[in-house]
């Protein structure tokens, strides 16, 4: 069956795997959509308890009752820091319960540890917004049992809500927890800054263990997590490694193409009709996100405009920005850097919000929609504007939907910035390796060489054709890439389906099928 972006999703997987789902019709397909909240089963505490603390992590699996075939959930807000998911998945396969699918907000390189998990029967089953590094390799590989499933931050949330992701048991890391379980991600040796990916979590988990290396004096006010929610709290030595989770290595780049890119786009904003005081704005953490916006402030500074509110992962730039008058306030779900952490702690502007707030499609008016630009970047756009961020060039899973496709969907003016070739691949092509967002919300392309408008969007076409930039059709521009590396090879796939892309109403984007040949030579050692 094929859906609104031209994909054919194999009728066989709706007798299976796609009970009851339906394929990608449209951004706006489910606008309105009428749902009830999922519950939790929740065991009420009338009896006096002083305190939740359990021993160890071992006691606090055993009272949470998980056995084979749960579903486990993690947050990612400690990025390449996180011990929490190799810690829990340790003592999971020490106690020899099988079966497990995990449920994180996201995956990063420094999970690799949990790959012969995969390989063991340990873990059969993953629902996430990102599959890089040996975990992508590994389920490209075929190795996990059941289908992988890929949600937006706003598609993992609904997806919780609605039910279609039920949490036996979450696991949360907190740099600070009292004994009842509020906890915070500030005020420890780990502060991470918000806790909004473990939100849902917490209140529609059956089963909240708080893991923490800090407890604090009750009551842990304001709490992130709320103790009302948590069963369990274990303390250990250490959640992560705070050099990682607070990096202060964030750089703007200094490479003079991502720098082209970046004055493009920040001119493609100034250009615009929704440049003006009290506009909205959301970028990435990377060098070359970092660079837009310090080049935006410089046009903010010459047209005396300021921006209303910046939103999601938070770094320096926009830090500055706000300490220097040109950002009225920050709401934040994510810090990407120890200076946003710090901002978050101390700032009255600088506030922390839930990712149902940020980016879920299905409540009654998330941030995203509130936003008028957002700069996204890309591993391959085509020529309808969809992206890639799921998979690479050789279709084996390599990056995460991450706020991607929300954010595009709500912003006004959705900017994507790309070099035109990578590594002698283009990144401009026919057709996207995977859709992982839809080109109807895609409206700029900014790449080194010059800049292309979605024919949808003529208007921006008739404002963009006075200011100077390098305008051209996307068309030109795969022609150009084609010309410096040559036209991509086809990728020859089995008929395997490893993962599944969701789009962040509950619709099905794209499958990604096993390569082939495609075979995981090394596993990861314990």
């Amino acid at each position: 069956m094929k859906n609104k972006v031209g994909r054919d999703i194999p009728d066989s997987m709706f007798k299976t795997v796609l009970k009851g789902a339906e394929v990608f019709q449209g951004v706006n397909y489910r606008d309105g959509y009428v749902y009830k909240k999922a519950s939790p089963t929740v065991s009420g505490y009338c009896a006096f308890r002083e305190s939740k603390v359990a021993g160890s992590l071992k006691e606090a699996i055993e009272k949470t009752g998980l056995k084979d075939g749960m579903t486990i959930s993690f947050h990612h807000h400690f990025r390449d820091g996180d011990y929490i998911v190799n810690m829990v998945m340790d003592a999971v396969a020490q106690m020899g319960i099988k079966d497990i699918t995990i449920c994180p907000s996201s995956l990063t390189d420094c999970h690799d540890h949990i790959v012969p998990y995969i390989e063991d029967g340990t873990i059969t089953g993953m629902l996430t917004s990102g599959l890089r590094g040996k975990i992508g390799e590994a389920v490209s590989a075929g190795k996990l049992k059941k289908t992988a499933w890929i949600r937006s931050h706003g598609g993992r949330v609904r997806a919780i809500e609605c039910g279609d992701i039920h949490i036996d048991v979450a696991f949360i890391g907190a740099p600070t927890s009292d004994v009842q379980g509020n906890a915070n991600g500030l005020g420890g040796k780990s502060n991470c800054g918000p806790l909004s990916y473990a939100e849902a979590d917490a209140k529609y988990a059956d089963k909240v263990v708080i893991i923490t290396d800090c407890l604090v004096a009750y009551p842990n006010k304001p709490s992130s997590i709320k103790g009302i929610d948590v069963d369990y709290v274990v303390v250990v030595d250490e959640i992560g490694n705070p050099e990682k989770i607070a990096s202060n290595m964030l750089r703007m780049t200094k490479d003079p193409r991502e720098l082209k890119i970046a004055k493009y786009a920040a001119q493609v904003i100034a250009n615009t009709e929704y440049f003006k005081d009290g506009f909205s704005y959301q970028t990435g953490g990377g060098g070359m996100s970092l660079a837009v916006s310090q080049v935006l402030s410089q046009y903010m500074i010459s047209k005396n405009s300021r921006m209303g509110f910046a939103i999601g992962g938070v770094q320096k730039p926009l830090v500055d920005m706000l300490h220097d008058g040109l950002v009225g306030r920050i709401v934040d779900c994510q810090c990407f850097d120890a200076a946003a952490i710090q901002s978050l702690e101390t700032d009255d502007n600088h506030s922390e919000i839930t990712i149902s707030e940020y980016a879920n499609p299905l409540n009654k008016g998330c941030f995203v929609n509130q936003l008028d630009y957002v700069v996204l970047s890309a591993l391959e756009i085509d020529m309808d504007f969809n992206v890639n961020v799921t998979t690479g060039s050789d279709g084996v899973l390599r990056g995460a939907l991450g706020g991607h496709v929300d954010t595009a969907a709500g912003a006004k003016c959705t900017i994507i910035v790309a070099p035109l070739v990578r590594s002698r691949i283009p990144t401009v092509r026919e057709r996207v390796t995977t859709v992982s967002t839809p080109g109807e919300t895609v409206d700029v392309f900014v790449s080194e060489y010059g800049i292309a408008v979605n024919p949808r969007r003529g208007d921006l076409m008739e404002t963009l054709k006075e200011s100077g930039l390098p305008i051209y059709t996307i068309e030109q521009l795969k022609e150009e890439a084609y010309q410096l590396v040559g036209k991509p090879e086809e990728i020859e796939y089995r008929d395997e389906i490893v993962a599944i892309v969701e789009y962040r109403d509950g619709t099905i984007m794209d499958v990604v099928r096993r390569p082939a040949p495609y075979v995981l030579d090394e596993m990861v050692q314990i």
